[in-house]
């Protein structure tokens, strides 16, 4: 991705204060973005998974099978 483009704005000292992105790139930083967050999200519900997984081996509690799960769901 080129940001070549950027055009920034300053203040009466010189101190940038705003930046202008041509729409085309701001487009693609938002979907590039959006995708990192879907990422995130998936990522960190997997880790919370895992922990809740651990605490359960813990303490010695049953957990539900995937399939158990699934058809539980409709599926």
């Amino acid at each position: 991705m080129m940001m070549e483009s950027i055009q920034y704005l300053t203040d009466n000292r010189g101190n940038r204060t705003a930046a202008v992105v041509p729409f085309i790139e701001w487009e693609s930083l938002t979907e590039r973005y959006n995708k990192l967050q879907a990422k995130i999200s998936v990522l960190l519900g997997i880790q919370e998974g895992l922990q809740e997984v651990r605490q359960a081996k813990r303490k010695g509690e049953e957990l539900q099978t995937l399939n158990d799960f699934l058809n539980e769901n409709g599926y």
